[in-house]
């Protein structure tokens, strides 16, 4: 129960902090992606079905304030949620390299799907304007966040776990 709300904690915190702080500390309109950040680490920390969770209440938040049609960016999240998950055996809290090139990734993928459901079919084709002044910038900026969130995700991950050891050690 814990885990729920402390996910559902950091899912409301980083919408607010994307959705507030770091709007108004945009370069040249880009902010970063904080709800990537979260729901990748959820992924690949906790495995496919938590990243699933993680990514669709995330990218409902995502569509209730800011999208046009409701669940587009659920839909979205909880892919990048559920394939971040599949990495879970990959996983070694020590290790960053894993964890960055996974939301890099994720950042590239949600933008790439956003770009081909948005402009791209609606025949604007100027993608290599799009790549150089959007994703690139964005994916610098959710990597320079990503390294001061992604240590805090997994230091209250790791005590949560350890917090369930240590109970289920009790009971046993």
């Amino acid at each position: 129960m814990l885990n729920i709300f402390v996910s559902a904690l950091f899912v409301i915190i980083c919408f607010l902090l994307q959705s507030t702080v770091f709007n108004s500390l945009s370069f040249g309109g880009i902010i970063p992606n904080l709800m990537i950040v979260v729901t990748a680490s959820y992924g690949f920390m906790r495995g496919r079905k938590s990243g699933l969770l993680v990514g669709f209440f995330s990218g409902l938040l995502m569509d209730i304030f800011f999208g046009d049609i409701l669940g587009f960016y659920a839909l979205i999240y909880m892919y990048i949620g559920y394939l971040n998950g599949i990495f879970r055996k990959m996983f070694y809290p020590e290790d960053i390299k894993l964890p960055i090139a996974l939301i890099v990734g994720s950042d590239f993928l949600c933008n790439f799907v956003i770009y081909v459901l948005t402009f791209f079919l609606r025949g604007r084709f100027q993608f290599s304007y799009y790549f150089l002044n959007i994703i690139i910038p964005e994916m610098v900026y959710t990597i320079i966040i990503t390294c001061v969130l992604y240590p805090l995700l997994l230091l209250v991950e790791s005590r949560l776990e350890w917090r369930e050891k240590e109970g289920a050690s009790k009971i046993v």
